[in-house]
């Protein structure tokens, strides 16, 4: 089979669309499939550009780590498109990645499927404050509805995701297939070297968020636990490890609560050299969105044998088992420190947890995600 993904994000930008992408490009390869991608251009370079078109590109107002690719740019390829063959067109996300892929889909005359990565109800109010929340949760849900119904078959994340989809009026064939662990994921990462090489005490207790420093990830509330464990714990540090459009204002927060000794922003990581390192110098992963359809971080920090306090909110339900690498908080402040307070003080319960969660995420394969993918792929090419 021969798949072209088209995205309006992917590496050198790092969040959980850009690790989805890779990962199904690696697996479905894997499986004997050729996929090639239609990416913006961001100026950079990645370790692996086989069979990626890169598009120039402009800045996105109020999100400066975006871009938004050129709409002629991609379809000057179009001869190509033609010669290539493609058997179906897979968009990863709904900007111009998603009216280019329709369009290519009529014009090459071959089905279009769509990942749903982003609750776009829950995300935009963000970055658009001037519009009331009310009404701006009314146009997430018509124009994720809209797109929805305009495409031969869409793949979420999580099934209370795909509840909420179906809840919006979104007919089109649809199915569940979260994105994979891929066995990288398990290679043990240096606790101690991470630890060195960023200043952390050895002996230090650290808590860890990792991922798009982004308003909807809810951080904020991270701050307010980090805030009410320090004072049992006052050695405790937080770390933040990436970037995002949130990071400004987190720098804020932490000034005006008075955290700057217990809060470490480390920026993004390479995810192939030292991110099992990260995940494994935490004593505890911690991490309360709202809005993932899926939740990629938990699982990743799950491989690495560190144990997790979470919410279970949309897309992470269907991630997250109580005793399976977490224990599961509410969304309120005093139980999520409770229990952040709790393991913090008991290693035993850590190490216990940490090994659950590594034996759990193993039944997270990349493969056999990659291989249900392709079974759906070939259910919509059936039917079209």
């Amino acid at each position: 089979m021969k798949i072209l993904f088209i995205s309006d994000v992917y590496f050198p930008r790092i969040n959980g669309v850009s690790t989805s992408i890779e990962t199904f490009r690696h697996e479905l390869r894997a499986l004997g499939h050729t996929v090639h991608l239609i990416a913006p251009d961001y100026q950079s370079i990645t370790s692996d550009e086989s069979d990626i078109l890169r598009i120039p590109a402009k800045g996105v107002p109020l999100d400066p780590e975006d871009r938004f690719m050129s709409y002629s740019g991609v379809l000057r390829h179009l001869e190509k498109f033609h010669s290539e063959k493609y058997d179906l067109i897979h968009i990863q996300t709904p900007f111009v990645a998603h009216y280019l892929g329709t369009k290519l889909s009529k014009l090459l005359r071959i089905p279009c499927v769509e990942t749903y990565h982003t609750f776009f109800e829950e995300y935009l109010y963000h970055y658009i404050p001037l519009v009331p929340k009310n009404l701006m949760r009314l146009i997430a849900k018509r124009f994720s509805r809209h797109q929805g119904n305009s495409l031969d078959g869409m793949v979420v994340p999580s099934h209370p995701m795909l509840h909420v989809l179906k809840e919006y009026g979104i007919t089109t064939p649809t199915e569940v297939i979260p994105t994979g662990i891929e066995p990288d994921s398990f290679v043990p990462g240096d606790r101690a070297a991470f630890r060195e090489k960023h200043g952390i005490a050895q002996d230090r207790p650290v808590l860890l968020f990792l991922g798009r420093v982004a308003f909807e990830k809810n951080i904020r509330f991270l701050l307010e636990v980090v805030s009410q464990v320090r004072l049992e714990i006052p050695d405790l540090l937080f770390v933040i490890a990436g970037e995002g459009p949130a990071l400004k204002s987190l720098e804020h927060e932490v000034k005006t609560m008075n955290l700057l000794e217990s809060v470490k922003f480390i920026g993004y990581l390479d995810r192939h050299t030292e991110l099992n390192s990260c995940y494994r110098a935490a004593d505890i992963f911690i991490f309360a969105s709202r809005t993932e359809t899926q939740g990629l971080v938990l699982l990743e920090a799950m491989a690495q044998g560190t144990p997790v306090v979470s919410t279970a909110e949309l897309g992470t339900r269907d991630v997250l088992r109580e005793g399976d690498g977490v224990w599961i908080a509410r969304d309120e402040l005093a139980d999520f420190s409770a229990k952040v307070l709790k393991m913090l003080k008991d290693s035993e319960a850590r190490k216990a947890l940490g090994e659950a969660g590594r034996n759990y995420a193993h039944g997270w394969s990349a493969g056999r995600q990659a291989a249900r993918m392709v079974a759906f792929y070939q259910r919509i090419l059936a039917s079209s």
